[in-house]
């Protein structure tokens, strides 16, 4: 039974190109020499004349060179991320060259511990010197050089591999304009290496494992088995094992009372062993998993700062919710050392039950924003491109929604920017203020925003937005790092606007600030008469379903500015978006209001 789908790239053939030669070794980082090197690759799609379309995809730890498509024509098992690159795909391979190449120290082509020593004649085993994830990363770019690519439009991979996108953004700033690390990390915590290290020792006790040197007898199954199961449980979440085994049993309603797997997700974690076995070897597991242990950006270059300070390249970070071996945390230390540098970069923390595998699987919503980040990286360097990004079923806006789209009039706002600054726009929503200050006033703009589908919606836009709760603080940014903050019809719905405004008042030279009017007339008389918290068009909400927690009036803003030590400069009262004609009254007869704050 064939593989291929109706957006598979088809029937593929993975090559092997020398790119070190026995007698030009390779330097490692480790102080040792290894030569020849052998790299495995595949590649899809079609460079293109001004050859700008090219992207190197990097695999994780049990990947392999066999990205997408099928060898044969009834091979069952298609390349790993067949559903994320192919035509019409999230790498959509109708416009873009694709390469992926099996990692240094692998066993699907590439040198590694099972290659053969040309000093000995026989399999390195353990004589194989330690790798890291920057000798992987040479390696790859060795093979580019060798195969006339000498610029890449993107670096994409997750997990392990993400760890290469990191290495190449600052290996080789200049040679790629995005980078694409997906649920990764800078280093891994003590948890995660104490997990490798288990894996590591199941193999090293297993008594077929001979000191590495097992090859042409019986290979170490049973330790690779249970390294692969210990794995597999860090790539899964609680709540997936929870919805997808619980405690059902394989194939009897009664306990059998032996050691024997019974539990369904023990006979999965069997199966996922064995079929680990049939396809890895078990000293390229010790020596990926090694590397991974060793990668630390942040030891590497005296801090993740530090790091990233020679980056270059746009970067869009994704994490997933439920993943606990490479959390959203970690992404977003990530996006604070490239927001410290002041670079481009996108985030965004997709809802998942699927764990760290949800990288493999969450491709629908992983995808729209690889495709929408490529077409507006594309289209940032001059390139024309055709139709939509990505495609995406129209809904229904929220009630929350339709209140942020009645926001002040964005030509009243564009009024108070000067051209050409730089704009940090909290609770940015789609994106809209910011593409259109972007067209009109050629600023520089960054976005934040808490909801999933509009960081999409911005992304798209060419915008570079993230996804987080600003209550959490803006310590990244430094002082007067923008010209202008904005935080448009946002404060009332915050729980510490102290907090946030004070913030705001750091980062920006000014502060933008629009709220709607509680005390407005009309909201007054629905209470006195009607006993009831009003419902209005500025406040279409009832008392049980409003985001809005604080009801603050003009007054109530003005005394606020001096508890902050905000200077008011300026003040606009608005009557159904437009600039109130009325001088008196402001606090009874404006509907909504916008300031303009500096502190000094």
């Amino acid at each position: 039974m064939t593989a291929i789908g109706e957006n598979s790239v088809g029937l593929v053939e993975t090559k092997v190109l020398r790119v070190v030669e026995a007698d030009a070794p390779l330097l490692l980082e480790c102080g040792k020499r290894l030569g020849p090197i052998d790299v495995a690759y595949e590649t899809y799609g079609q460079l293109n004349e001004a050859r700008d379309n090219a992207i190197l995809v990097c695999h994780a730890l049990s990947g392999s060179a066999h990205a997408a498509g099928v060898h044969r024509p009834d091979d069952a098992k298609p390349g790993w991320w067949e559903d994320m690159i192919g035509p019409g795909k999230g790498i959509d391979t109708d416009k873009y060259f694709v390469l992926c190449s099996n990692v240094l120290g692998g066993c699907s082509g590439t040198t590694g511990p099972s290659s053969v020593d040309p000093e000995t004649g026989q399999p390195y085993g353990l004589r194989f010197p330690i790798i890291t994830i920057a000798d992987m990363v040479r390696v790859q770019k060795l093979l580019l050089d060798r195969l006339g690519i000498d610029h890449l439009l993107a670096v994409i991979g997750g997990s392990i591999g993400g760890m290469q996108v990191l290495q190449w953004s600052i290996a080789y700033p200049e040679m790629m304009d995005a980078a694409i690390p997906v649920a990764t990390t800078t280093h891994l915590g003590a948890q995660s290496i104490a997990f490798d290290a288990v894996g590591r020792n199941a193999i090293l006790a297993d008594a077929s494992f001979a000191n590495g040197q097992y090859h042409g007898k019986s290979v170490p199954a049973r330790g690779l088995a249970i390294a692969r199961m210990i794995g597999h449980i860090t790539y899964l979440s609680e709540e997936g094992m929870r919805q997808k085994f619980g405690r059902q049993l394989r194939s009897t309603e009664k306990y059998s009372y032996d050691f024997n797997s019974e539990f369904s997700v023990e006979t999965y974690l069997d199966y996922q062993g064995q079929t680990f076995v049939d396809r890895f070897d078990a000293n390229s597991y010790l020596y990926i998993t090694k590397a991974s242990d060793y990668f630390d950006l942040a030891r590497d270059h005296g801090s993740l700062q530090q790091a990233f300070a020679n980056a270059k390249a746009r970067f869009l970070v994704v994490s997933f919710s439920s993943d606990w071996l490479f959390t959203p945390a970690q992404s977003e230390a990530i996006v604070d050392a490239l927001v410290a540098n002041g670079r481009d970069v996108s985030f965004c923390n997709i809802d998942s039950s699927y764990g760290h595998d949800a990288f493999l699987l969450e491709n629908d919503t992983l995808g729209a924003f690889i495709n929408c980040f490529l077409t507006a990286t594309r289209r940032r360097n001059g390139v024309e491109v055709e139709g939509v990004c990505c495609p995406r079923h129209p809904r229904v806006p929220s009630r929350a929604e339709q209140a942020h789209r009645a926001r002040v009039d964005y030509q009243l706002v564009e009024s108070l920017i000067e051209p050409d600054a730089t704009v940090l726009d909290v609770g940015c929503g789609d994106g809209e203020l910011l593409a259109r200050l972007r067209q009109d006033k050629r600023i520089e703009g960054r976005g934040i925003e808490l909801e999933q589908d509009l960081v999409l919606n911005g992304v798209c836009k060419r915008l570079s937005i993230i996804q987080y709760d600003i209550e959490r603080g803006l310590g990244s940014y430094a002082d007067r790092s923008f010209d202008y903050a904005i935080l448009s019809q946002t404060v009332q719905t915050i729980r510490d606007p102290e907090r946030v405004l004070t913030e705001l008042l750091r980062v920006g030279r000014q502060v933008v600030v629009s709220f709607p009017n509680f005390a407005h007339w009309r909201s007054r008389v629905q209470l006195m008469c009607r006993g009831k918290a009003p419902v209005t068009r500025q406040l279409p909400f009832g008392w049980h379903d409003t985001p809005n927690i604080h009801c603050l009036s003009l007054k109530d803003f003005d005394e606020f500015c001096g508890h902050l030590g905000a200077t008011i400069e300026r003040r606009v009262p608005l009557v159904k978006t437009r600039p109130s004609p009325v001088r008196l009254w402001p606090n009874l007869l404006a509907e909504q209001v916008i300031y303009v704050l500096r502190k000094d």
